[in-house]
C-alpha cells in the first residue's frame, strides 16, 4: 500500500483539475506542501497533479480576471472568500486515473487527508 497526500475538492472542480481545464485551485489559506498530490472526490482518488506554488493574496475582483484558470464565477469566489483573502494554488501536470482509486483516510478531514492507496 502507497501512502500520499490527498487534496480534497468538490465537483465539478476535482475532475476540472485532472482534466488540465483548472490549474489554479483556489483556497482561503497558503500551503507549504509541494509536489505530486492526489486530487479527492467523494472519497476517492479519481486523479493526481503537482502542486508547484501559491500565489496571492488575491481579492475575489483580482481573481476574476483569471477565470480561464480557476473556473470559478466572481459571485462564488466573493461568497467563498466571505471577506477574507483568497490564494491561487498552482497545479500542473494533472494526469485523471482511468478509474477512481479506493483510498482510506482519518474521518473529518475536509482540506488535506493522508490517503493509503489500497492495491487493485
Amino acid at each position: 500500500m502507497e501512502r500520499k497526500k490527498g487534496l480534497i475538492v468538490r465537483e465539478p472542480y476535482a475532475s476540472l483539475i485532472v482534466e488540465g481545464k483548472k490549474v489554479w485551485e483556489i483556497r482561503k489559506t497558503r500551503t507549504k506542501i509541494r509536489g505530486e498530490i492526489l486530487i479527492i472526490s467523494n472519497g476517492k482518488a479519481i486523479g493526481k497533479a503537482e502542486l508547484v506554488d501559491v500565489l496571492g493574496p488575491f481579492t475575489p475582483e483580482e481573481l476574476a480576471e483569471h477565470e480561464d484558470k480557476h473556473r470559478a464565477s466572481v459571485s462564488f469566489l466573493r461568497e467563498y472568500s466571505n471577506g477574507k483573502p483568497l490564494y491561487a494554488w498552482v497545479l500542473r501536470n494533472a494526469e485523471k486515473f482511468d478509474r477512481p482509486k479506493e483510498v482510506e483516510m482519518a474521518k473529518g478531514v475536509q482540506i488535506w487527508a493522508n490517503v493509503v492507496v489500497k492495491d487493485e
